[in-house]
């Protein structure tokens, strides 16, 4: 028997279909010889310090570097603390009883680091010990599935990859959790989260917003001259830019007394523009957030399930590139492409004619090739999915096209000394540029009359232009993602900007989460579609500013090391031991910082009569550590304010509260009391008036 094992059940079930396994079973399908099952995504993980038998958030717990770490089944939150997810518990008890059935495990949890995380942590921890081969694919249509079956691959061939995940998954727990912890020792009250690869993240944002913020801006002058040739009007602009207002009111004034205009130079060119390179993840969620508006996390929701519906090639990819076998595929992809309304009358004009081949070099394919669509033209979609199946299919359909050719004409003119200049471009040949029929950004597209040297030209006119210098703009997501994907471009230090020429910090599967977390933890908000810190932001980014977990630069070498790790060029037990010397440099600098974050209620807990109660979005609870009181604001799908949870804390009972909810959806008032374990209770109140518990 061959046991076979998705990172998803709808994975599972095409696969299953594929094989002939087609009985349904409780977490699996089986047939033809084939036990198929799945994970619902990361089943284990990292087990918490209480595992360890250490207490959190206490300063003498700090740092915690566990000997070896332990693995446990996803938690969830409980009333109180966390407990082991009953529906992890229930499918890794499924596969476990498939390994054990079968002689061998083929893995097809997704083709990259996380999946194969996900496997090697399921594996570890049921302690199987069954041979394993894998299924390698870049999408998940029939032909893929079926071409992968047939040409698995040793599961040794992906040890490194494991040891790269788990590298990555252990340096993240000891730098959130002892930075987390100790930040949060520190401030004596709440939870402040800091991470490897999130903390340097709100640090590019705050440094952003501190910069636009304070910004001074300086007042310089242009001079903006008009003149025809040929009934052709056009504007120049003058070459110099004046400091000081006086001197360009003088040349201004000169050249009010002039009456023509001399042709200085004029040079003309041919530009050949190549077009774009395929998308990687990174790159398709930069053009979503600027031309879409999407968040970098909703494009990568949509490209996964485009993925899973078998229209896209695998989503999480580094690779801007294809590989030459895959290239061989790309016309009859064309070919499908003359069927999509929008693109089908360009598709069809490809059609004969050389492809373009710049996106295609074998040695820049990562684990996956860039993205491309698949065989298979979609049916209906929802409009989202719509316009980033268009994104993908358009950018492939410009990659393979001819170049654009435009005319640029660049003129010089003089005027009473003073000169002045103008471009102006004509496209001979729009090329790729023809998909969208786009114009490129901040072009010249002004067409300018025939003119040559020495030419004499009327003066028209001549005004004063008052301008000043603008700041950084506030990052989006969009200029985000290129600054955490370009981390050491930035650099002042030549040396070390050398050595990060090709590191950034995250990865493209990871740098989404990562701004969705900056959000959970209200550090950041949006403003239209600018990234902006909040009070909390600033005030973490304050403490952390000069500190090494805000280091962009060390976070972009962690993420070579991986690859490195990855590739087999480094041990990951170095890897290891540096991390732990870093997380006992970070504690020690963050148990040292006095600071004092004003979050709380003032109320005295009723309880341990030393904490204070602090309010959190979803909670109150009382700042010392050791003590169990804990008010969840949702009370059968009733939301409690501030006011009510003062009234519980400050009297032990609250008013008659309208509107909660049972089970069964009847709407019922009721008061809240602590009851004698400080656990919030119900208080309801008879017809006569007299109160019922």
């Amino acid at each position: 028997m061959i046991a076979v094992i998705g990172e998803k059940p709808s994975v599972a079930r095409d696969i299953a279909r594929i094989l002939g396994a087609s009985e349904k079973q409780d977490g699996y399908l089986s047939g033809n010889g084939y036990l198929v099952t799945w994970a619902f995504g990361h089943l284990v993980g990292l087990a918490m310090p209480e595992a360890y038998g250490i207490q959190s958030f206490r300063r003498e717990s700090l740092p915690i570097i566990p000997d070896s770490f332990q693995l446990t089944p996803r938690q969830v939150k409980a009333e109180k603390g966390y407990k082991a997810d009953p529906g992890a518990l229930k499918q890794l008890k499924v596969i476990k009883d498939v390994f054990d059935q079968s002689d061998k495990i083929i893995v097809a949890t997704d083709a990259g680091r996380e999946g194969e995380l996900i496997f090697r942590y399921i594996y570890q921890y049921i302690g199987c010990n069954k041979p394993f081969v894998r299924l390698w694919i870049s999408s998940l249509t029939d032909k893929s599935i079926r071409e992968g079956l047939q040409n698995l691959k040793a599961g040794s061939l992906y040890d490194n990859l494991f040891l790269s995940a788990q590298a990555r998954s252990e340096a993240d727990y000891l730098i959130g959790i002892n930075g987390t912890q100790a930040l949060s020792v520190a401030a004596g009250q709440g939870i402040f989260s800091l991470g490897r690869v999130q903390s340097p993240t709100l640090a590019m944002i705050c440094t952003r917003f501190l910069e636009n913020k304070n910004f001074v801006p300086q007042k310089y002058w242009q001079l903006k001259l008009q003149t025809t040739k040929d009934n052709v009007a056009f504007t120049a602009l003058s070459t110099e830019k004046y400091d000081m207002q006086q001197p360009a009111i003088d040349t201004l004034q000169r050249i009010k007394e002039a009456e023509t205009v001399q042709v200085k130079t004029v040079e003309r060119k041919e530009v050949n523009q190549e077009p774009p390179l395929l998308y990687d993840l990174t790159s398709l969620q930069k053009e979503a957030n600027t031309k879409l508006n999407f968040s970098a996390d909703k494009t990568l929701s949509i490209a996964q399930k485009l993925y899973e519906g078998k229209l896209i090639s695998y989503p999480r990819t580094g690779s801007r590139y294809i590989s030459q076998d895959v290239f061989e595929e790309i016309p009859e992809r064309l070919v499908n492409l003359e069927q999509y309304a929008r693109f089908g009358g360009y598709a069809a004009g490809m059609k004969g004619k050389a492809l373009n081949s710049r996106s295609v070099n074998d040695g820049k394919v990562t684990d996956h090739h860039a993205l491309i669509v698949t065989e298979n033209l979609p049916d209906k979609m929802e409009a989202d999915e719509q316009a980033i199946y268009e994104l993908i299919a358009g950018r492939m359909l410009e990659a393979f096209s001819e170049k654009c050719v435009k005319d640029v004409t660049s003129v010089t003119l003089e005027c009473a000394g003073s000169l002045f200049t103008v471009k102006g471009s004509v496209i001979k040949s729009a090329g790729w540029r023809a998909v969208f029929g786009e114009k490129e950004d901040g072009e010249d597209n002004a067409t300018l009359p025939a003119m040559q040297d020495g030419d004499s030209l009327p003066l028209s006119g001549i005004e004063l232009l008052e301008k000043q210098t603008k700041p950084k703009p506030l990052h989006t997501e969009s200029s985000l993602l290129s600054s955490m994907e370009t981390a050491g471009k930035e650099l002042e230090n030549a040396d070390l900007k050398a050595s990060m020429k090709d590191t950034g910090i995250g990865t493209p599967a990871t740098r989404a989460a990562i701004i969705e977390t900056l959000f959970s933890r209200q550090y950041i908000v949006r403003e239209k579609k600018n990234l902006v810190p909040t009070e909390k932001g600033l005030a973490v980014y304050n403490i952390i500013r000069d500190k090494k977990i805000a280091d962009v630069e060390m976070t972009g070498m962690w993420e070579n090391t991986l690859a490195k790790i990855e590739s087999g060029e480094m041990n990951p037990d170095t890897f290891r031991k540096g991390i732990e010397v870093y997380a006992r440099q970070i504690t020690a600098e963050l148990l040292g910082v006095q600071l004092s974050f004003a979050s709380g209620s003032g109320c005295i807990c009723p309880k341990c009569k030393t904490g204070r109660i602090l309010f959190y979005p979803k909670v109150a609870k009382c700042s010392n550590v050791d003590c169990s009181v804990t008010i969840f604001r949702n009370k059968s799908d009733k939301q409690l304010t501030d006011k009510q949870i003062t009234e519980l804390v400050t009297t032990g009972k609250t008013g008659l509260i309208k509107g909660f909810k049972s089970k069964n959806g009847k709407v019922f008032d009721a008061s809240l009391a602590f009851d004698g374990q400080f656990n919030v209770t119900f208080v309801f109140l008879e017809k006569k008036g007299k109160p019922k518990k």
